[in-house]
């Protein structure tokens, strides 16, 4: 039953989200077992111990995942192997993936911050959900972040903050692409604007 209601959530499929978490509603509670599933057209992986909430959140689909909130799912539930949360997930975005919409992608983030979701999270690698919305270029999503609080000078594991990491290519996200370079650009400003300099 859980691999239908993601397959639900893949497809965008609100309808028949809506009648699966009627039918049963722990289904947004429950874990995936699969230890690696690849979710092509919204070029993100799936863990064991995701949640449904994590695959709406990676998704975008951000009706289903305030759906899913109201049925119980943890918003800061991160019991992958690598802790993300789904606000990490939803921090995620590929500017160059047809199916990436940055609008989407801020409902997303907003609908999971009014559930609670911890704006300062860190996955096994001390990133937070800042982190990967810089390293994808999503700059829509950084500004989002920003100003709900988060902390550009906070750093991960080896030390980088999301500040510094605006300044070098990640990557990730098409880094080389006009469209990722103007995103970049964006990102440097409004991390300007919000700090005394950037390093």
């Amino acid at each position: 039953m859980l691999q239908t209601l993601l397959s639900a959530i893949y497809n965008d499929d609100r309808p028949k989200v809506e009648r699966l978490l009627r039918d049963e509603t722990s289904l947004a509670t429950r874990k995936t077992t699969a230890p690696k599933l690849y979710q092509d057209k919204l070029l993100h992986w799936l863990y064991a111990g995701d949640t449904a909430l994590h695959l709406a959140a990676a998704g975008h689909r951000w009706q289903i995942a305030r759906r899913l909130l109201k049925a119980g799912a943890d918003v800061n539930a991160a019991a992958n192997h690598r802790r993300g949360t789904p606000l990490h997930y939803a921090a995620d975005g590929y500017v160059n993936n047809p199916h990436w919409n940055a609008r989407d992608q801020v409902k997303t983030i907003e609908a999971l911050l009014s559930a609670g979701a911890d704006i300062q999270a860190r996955d096994k690698n001390g990133a937070t959900p800042l982190h990967r919305a810089v390293r994808t270029r999503c700059a829509r999503a950084v500004e989002c972040l920003l100003n709900a609080g988060a902390d550009a000078d906070v750093p991960n594991i080896s030390g980088t903050t999301p500040r510094q990491l605006a300044l070098i290519n990640t990557g990730h996200g098409g880094t080389g692409t006009v469209i990722s370079l103007e995103a970049k650009q964006q990102i440097i400003e409004l991390l300007e604007d919000r700090a005394v300099s950037t390093p």
